[in-house]
């Protein structure tokens, strides 16, 4: 199925792509509503033989929000299709897809645990890898690396650092990492 054909199959606010990489690794990308998240999921299911759920995750797209994807496949016709919707960043939330796909139950759970997106409809959404106590969403950039504050990054020296050059730069912080005076309650 070429992609205009793809782009028609899941109907308006569908935009479809291929992805980079070229030749066997090739898969469409179709971009969808976040109302629309769910019945993508049955037409790639139903229309396109994908039986295969392979994963569910998240990106984000600081500061515009966030994108929700999924790899599906087809196990009789051998082809992948990748379904991606972008959400606000306050309130982000898609249709749970666990009825169509009851494998993706786990990784709901996990991204609303890392990226606090609603899976609606999803009432098992409990902490999966975190301990109950854990305050954050580690996977959101704006999650403070606090370990990484307390404790320097051991990797490879900075330029100029070495025992057998004279100068040093001045000290940086890692990305994602905000001086410690801008921290509530100061530094950790």
């Amino acid at each position: 199925m070429d992609l205009e054909e793809l782009g028609t199959l899941f109907g308006d606010g569908a935009t479809v792509s291929e992805s980079a990489g070229g030749g066997r690794f090739t898969r469409p990308t179709v971009d969808v509503p976040p109302g629309r998240w769910a019945s993508a999921l049955l037409t790639a299911r139903d229309s396109l033989a994908c039986d295969f759920f392979d994963w569910l995750s998240a990106v984000d797209e600081l500061p515009d929000g966030f994108t929700v994807v999924a790899h599906v496949y087809s196990t009789s016709l051998f082809h992948g299709l990748l379904l991606r919707a972008v959400l606000p960043r306050l309130a982000p939330a898609v249709p749970s897809v666990v009825s169509v796909y009851p494998g993706a139950a786990w990784h709901e759970r996990e991204t609303h645990e890392m990226f606090d997106i609603d899976f609606t409809g999803n009432d098992a959404l409990d902490p999966l890898l975190l301990p109950p106590e854990f305050e954050g969403h580690p996977l959101r950039k704006e999650f403070v690396l606090a370990s990484r504050v307390a404790k320097p990054w051991p990797g490879a020296k900075e330029p100029g650092e070495s025992e057998h050059t004279a100068g040093k730069r001045a000290p940086m912080r890692p990305p994602g990492v905000p001086d410690p005076s801008e921290w509530p309650g100061g530094r950790v």
